[in-house]
């Protein structure tokens, strides 16, 4: 068999070729400066889920062997994500009896693995065009609020708990909005250092001030023995066991967790791909979106069958990455490396970790990638798309992350079809001493005595095709109410025009039929070939009268020939 019959193995075999010692030392150093802000991320983000602490240290070991082996961008820090953690405690609510977390956890990412893997095999790789920017941004800015709000109660040591603002709120009532003392100051502090570190330290120190805080904190618990005092800490982790072993086979489960885990794979795939893509045109290379989908279902079926997550890609380790000069995926494989020395070498001083210290890393990790930027910039632009924005971000904040996806999806398509309900079309007139054409309200043309010329400015779809006849109408009486000479001819400039399915083809017909009865012509210029193709094989000769010119001036002009 050829090489060249095995596209995968080729490249990788050729990757291998290529790999130097250059690249080794970069790789290398990047992998553990990403280690060091990884393992208190997995911590935090596994506690915000909901799950063991350890669950966020075993999704950051194998589903980074598997997205190196079978993804494309040598940046995207793959590994639990705070966006998909919220998601993962929603979905974890109300489970089946007998049923734990951390049980549900392994079969929600499992579903994801598969629904990319499928994804992939279908070549579903415009999954992504699902989410517009304003969800995007709207459904990220929501997300942001409430993970911030979800972990103040554990900042300050409170029992409240909840992700959705009315819940937070009872619940805190609930509570008397008591506090620990002793707990609110370790979070206090910790929010203190980290942004500290964040404003006056060089970029590649403030990186180490994480590690360095949990360190820290730990040995403070330590010293001031906060188990006895009341502070809320990690406790004891298990020891590193990675043997393997299938999700959790119950039908009632994997049925209840299935649409969730469809949000929690479309906001991996999308979010992941917006990093990779983005890091991408800064180095100057490509991300392919099949190796994407490919990558991330193989990271998450090695998470769901070592004890760990659902994982997508991160922006901030993916930008450390980028800066710390990763040059390879071989990177991945040196944080998990890092990660699995980690877990042999800090298992016993992690139990003395608090609860509100890595509060506080979520906070201010989640709470410094906050803008409200594009929601001004969305509403001088286009209001309605504002307030979609809005309208996702509050539905996360007050009510579910699932509900928030669905209508802000709902809402793109609604805008969609409101913006093409109807077909666009110019009254065009010519260009002085030219033979270009443009729209008679933009600029000082010459229109043609006795033809009407329109532009069609986007594809005759069924979402829009059903008005075309109304609207050359319109403009065929408005023409007539100023015209001088009767008009006896319409053309149609169809450059714009990329496709025409059924509804456009019958629409056409529609118009044609219609201009006849009134004894008009209806010709046709500029046709692109793929839409000519496939008015040929519908036998549009049949009943199209008119002729189909290569210019649309020639068919302005087409009578005075004649003549």
């Amino acid at each position: 068999m050829k090489l060249a019959s095995k596209p995968w193995i080729a490249q990788r075999l050729l990757t291998l070729k290529t790999y130097r010692r250059d690249d080794l030392r970069s790789d290398l150093l990047a992998g553990l400066l990403v280690s060091v802000l990884l393992i208190p991320q997995s911590l935090a983000y596994a506690m915000l889920a909901g799950l063991p602490p350890q669950i966020g240290l075993y999704a950051s070991l194998l589903p980074l062997l598997a997205y190196a082996v079978w993804g494309s961008s040598p940046v995207l820090g793959v590994g639990p994500v705070a966006v998909l953690a919220l998601m993962i405690a929603q979905a974890l609510g109300g489970l089946p009896a007998g049923v734990s977390p951390s049980e549900a956890a392994l079969v929600l990412a499992a579903e994801v693995g598969l629904i990319l893997l499928l994804a992939s095999a279908l070549r579903l790789d415009a999954l992504a065009s699902l989410l517009s920017v304003p969800v995007l941004h709207g459904f990220e800015t929501g997300a942001t609020l409430t993970i911030a709000m979800s972990q103040l109660p554990v900042l300050l040591g409170s029992p409240a708990q909840g992700f959705e603002l009315p819940g937070m709120w009872a619940s805190m009532q609930a509570s008397g909005f008591a506090w620990h003392g002793l707990s609110a100051g370790f979070g206090l502090l910790a929010c203190a250092v980290l942004l500290a570190g964040r404003r006056w330290l060089p970029p590649g120190s403030a990186r180490l001030v994480p590690m360095a805080l949990l360190l820290a904190a730990m040995g403070l618990a330590w010293t001031l023995d906060g188990v006895s005092r009341g502070v809320a800490l990690v406790g004891t982790l298990p020891p590193l066991d990675l043997h393997l072993s299938l999700p959790r086979l119950n039908g009632e489960l994997w049925w209840q967790l299935a649409p969730s885990a469809l949000l929690i794979a479309l906001i991996a795939y999308v979010s992941s791909l917006v990093v990779a893509e983005a890091l991408a045109r800064r180095r100057g290379e490509k991300v392919r979106a099949g190796a994407e989908l490919r990558g991330l279902a193989a990271a998450n079926l090695c998470a769901a069958l070592s004890g760990g997550m659902p994982v997508a890609g991160s922006f901030s380790r993916s930008v450390l990455l980028h800066e710390a000069g990763s040059r390879s995926r071989a990177s991945g494989v040196f944080i998990a490396l890092f990660m699995g020395l980690a877990m042999l070498l800090l298992a016993g001083p992690l139990a003395w970790l608090p609860k509100s210290v890595l509060a506080a890393t979520i906070l201010v990790a989640v709470l410094s990638g906050l803008k409200f930027q594009p929601f001004v910039e969305a509403w001088r632009y286009a209001r309605p798309e504002a307030l979609l924005m809005a309208g996702v971000s509050v539905i996360v904040l007050c009510w579910s992350v699932t509900a928030a996806l669905a209508l802000g999806v709902l809402g793109s398509i609604a805008l969609l079809l409101q913006r093409t309900a109807q077909p666009h079309v110019a009254l065009i007139g010519r260009v002085p001493g030219t033979e270009h054409y443009r729209n008679v309200g933009r600029h000082a043309v010459e229109c043609q005595p006795g033809v009407l010329g329109l532009r069609i400015d986007e594809s005759l779809l069924f979402t829009n095709a059903r008005s075309l006849s109304d609207v050359v109408q319109g403009l065929l009486n408005q023409e007539r109410q100023v015209g001088q000479e009767k008009v006896h001819r319409v053309v149609l400039l169809m450059s714009p025009v990329n496709s025409i399915d059924f509804s456009g083809l019958e629409a056409l017909r529609e118009l044609h039929a219609h201009l006849k009865r009134q004894g008009l012509r209806l010709d046709l210029s500029e046709v692109k070939g793929p839409v000519l193709d496939r008015l040929r094989a519908a036998n549009w000769q049949q009943w199209f009268e008119g002729q189909v010119f290569l210019s649309h001036h020639q068919g302005m002009v087409a009578g005075e020939i004649q003549a």
